[in-house]
């Protein structure tokens, strides 16, 4: 059995790890909050559901995201206009703010994620 592309995965993961550290080093998020705000940052509000679809994380972990950007005030929740128990979300002011900061050309980016 050939090790060499177990050994390029596990070197890719290595490197997406050290991205990440950088990123929340520099940011204070991790790149699933920091693809949030950038996701958010189109104006439009939407449903955890579509957040977790087009991050393609599950529901769960979405959610827990979500959670993690509302404590920071970086996002807000609002109740859907046709449905009180809907909620959509959007990014604010604060947000916004951060995601001023959050360029991936200031971080250094691991030579094995360059090559890919």
């Amino acid at each position: 059995m050939d090790n060499c592309c177990l050994q390029k995965l596990r070197n890719a993961y290595r490197a997406i790890i050290s991205f990440e550290n950088q990123l929340e080093k520099a940011t204070g998020l991790n790149i699933n909050e920091a693809m949030l705000l950038c996701l958010l940052s189109d104006g439009e509000h939407r449903l955890s559901g579509e957040i977790a679809d087009e991050l393609g994380l599950t529901r769960s972990n979405a959610s827990k995201v979500i959670a993690s950007l509302e404590k920071q005030s970086l996002i807000r929740r609002q109740a859907c206009k046709e449905d009180s128990r809907c909620q959509k979300f959007h990014i604010n002011k604060k947000g916004l703010e951060m995601l001023e900061h959050v360029h991936c050309d200031s971080l250094q980016m691991p030579k094995e994620l360059v090559n890919l």
